[in-house]
C-alpha cells in the first residue's frame, strides 16, 4: 500500500510537525516521508476540503454485542463503524453472552479481532457474569490482555463487591470503570425524573439515582486508593462531586457519552425510542454544565456508549424500547461542535482516554507505523443511514446536520475511507 496525503494539517502536540501543513506518504503501513511537497509517482493520492491528520481516536465504551447477540452487532460490523467514526482503537465492554468474565473470553476477542482495521481492547467483568455477586478472575483477564474492568451496562450495586475490586486491581495498576446508577432508586424509570417526565406521562429516573452512587464511589475511592473511571456522567451535581474529588487528589477521571452533551429530556416530547439511554437525557442546565466541564477538563474525555440494538426493540412503545443508539460515526460532530478548537478535539479523542488506560501513544514521524486518523474539521454535511455501517440503525442524528466529517484512517497497514 502507497499512500500519499496531499496537503495536509497535521495536529499532535508532541511532533515537530504540529500545526504544519504537509505531505504524508505511507508505504506498506509506514510513515516514510512528511514534506512540504512529495511527488506521488506510484501512490495513491488522498486530498480534500481542508484535510486534517492526527494519530489514531481511541473510544474507551462500546459494546459491539458479540458472542451472542450478533443480530444487533458483529465485531467486524463494529469495528467497520468504528474506523468509518475515525476510530483505531475501540474498547469494548463485557455484556456479551457469555460475558466476558475470564481469560478465555478475553483470549477469543483479541483473536478474532487481529485481521480487523482497529485495535480492540477487552474490559473484563468485575464480577462473575455481572452478576454482581462474586467477583471474577480480574488478574487471569488482566494478564491475557483486558485493559481495565467494569460490569458495563450493569453498574456494581453492592459497595462491598466494589471495594474489594478497587483493592484487588490496586497492586495492579488497573483502573475500575463504573457507570453510575442506584437501581433501588431509579428502578422503573424511563426518562429522567421532573416536569417533562410528568407531562409525557413516563414515569422518572431521579438525578439522585446516579449522584448517590457518584458519592459512594469517590468515598470507597478514597478508602481504597485506588484508581476510578466514572463513564456517562450526567448531572451537574455528578460534576460536582468529582471535581471536588480530583481537587482532593484521588485518582478519579471520568468521560462523557455524546448524546448528554446534546439532547436533553425535552426532546423526548415525540416519544422518539433513539433517545432512550440509561443514564436518561437530563435537563437543559445538566447539558450546560456538561459542556462547561468538557471544556474546562473536569470530564477528561467522551466515551461513545455505542450501544447498537435491533430494529424490534426500538420501533416499539416507548415503555418498551431497549435502552442505547450508535453513536461512533457521530462523535466526533457532536464533540466538535462543543469544543471548536481542533487541537482540543484532538486531545480529548487521542491522549486524554490513552493515558487514563496506560495505552501506548503513537506518533506521525517517519519510519513509525502509521496509525493515522484523516478528517475535515469545517466540512458540513447530513448523517444519512445509507452510510451507517453498524448493523444497527438505532441514531436519532439520522438525517441531522453534522459539522466536522472524517475521511477515514491509516492503520494496521489497511485503508479504511469512511
Amino acid at each position: 500500500m502507497n499512500l500519499l496525503l496531499q496537503q495536509v494539517t497535521i495536529i499532535e502536540s508532541s511532533s515537530a510537525f504540529h500545526k504544519q501543513v504537509k505531505d504524508i506518504l505511507v508505504q506498506d503501513g509506514i510513515i516514510k516521508k512528511i514534506a512540504d511537497n512529495i511527488p506521488p509517482e506510484n501512490a495513491q493520492v488522498v486530498k480534500g476540503n481542508n484535510l486534517h491528520v492526527s494519530i489514531g481516536w481511541m473510544d474507551i465504551f462500546a459494546d459491539f454485542a458479540e458472542p451472542g447477540y450478533e443480530h444487533r452487532e458483529t465485531l467486524q460490523s463494529g469495528a467497520n463503524a468504528a474506523a468509518a467514526g475515525g476510530f483505531t482503537d475501540v474498547m469494548l465492554i463485557p455484556n456479551s453472552n457469555p460475558v466476558v468474565d475470564n481469560k478465555s473470553q478475553v483470549s477469543y476477542l483479541i483473536e478474532k479481532s487481529k485481521n480487523l482495521p482497529i485495535n480492540i481492547h477487552p474490559i473484563g467483568a468485575v464480577t462473575k457474569n455481572t452478576e454482581g455477586n462474586a467477583l471474577a478472575e480480574m488478574y487471569d483477564m488482566y494478564d491475557s490482555g483486558a485493559i481495565a474492568f467494569t460490569d458495563g451496562k450493569k453498574p456494581i450495586q453492592q459497595a462491598g463487591i466494589l471495594l474489594k475490586a478497587m483493592q484487588y486491581v490496586a497492586a495492579k495498576n488497573a483502573v475500575i470503570i463504573q457507570q453510575s446508577n442506584d437501581e433501588s432508586i431509579s428502578s422503573g424509570g424511563l426518562m429522567h425524573e421532573g416536569v417533562m417526565s410528568t407531562q409525557l406521562g413516563l414515569p422518572g429516573i431521579p438525578a439522585l439515582a446516579e449522584e448517590l452512587m457518584v458519592a459512594r464511589d469517590i468515598a470507597l475511592l478514597q478508602y481504597t486508593n485506588s484508581a476510578l473511571h466514572i463513564t456517562g456522567i450526567s448531572t451537574k451535581k455528578s460534576i460536582e462531586l468529582i471535581a471536588a474529588a480530583k481537587k482532593e487528589g484521588l485518582n478519579i477521571t471520568c468521560s462523557v457519552s455524546p448524546f448528554h452533551l446534546h439532547f436533553c429530556d425535552e426532546d423526548l416530547n415525540t416519544y422518539d425510542t433513539n433517545l432512550k439511554v440509561n443514564p436518561p437525557l437530563r435537563t437543559k442546565n445538566d447539558v450546560q454544565a456538561l459542556q462547561k466541564a468538557l471544556q474546562n477538563g473536569i470530564i477528561d474525555c467522551v466515551a461513545s456508549h455505542h450501544s447498537p440494538q435491533s430494529w424490534d426493540d426500538k420501533t416499539c412503545e416507548f415503555e418498551y424500547a431497549k435502552n442505547g443508539m450508535i453513536t461512533l460515526q457521530t462523535m466526533y460532530s457532536s464533540i466538535n461542535a462543543v469544543i471548536g478548537n481542533t487541537e482540543d478535539v484532538v486531545k480529548i479523542l487521542t491522549t486524554n482516554n490513552r493515558n487514563i488506560f496506560g495505552i501506548h501513544i503513537p506518533t506521525i514521524e517517519e519510519n513509525k507505523l502509521a496509525c493515522i486518523t484523516i478528517f475535515e474539521p469545517n466540512t458540513e454535511y447530513v448523517f444519512d443511514e445509507k452510510t451507517i455501517q453498524s448493523k444497527s440503525k438505532n441514531s436519532p442524528y439520522i438525517g441531522k446536520k453534522c459539522i466536522g466529517k472524517v475521511v477515514g484512517i491509516i492503520h494496521k497497514n489497511k485503508v479504511v475511507v469512511a
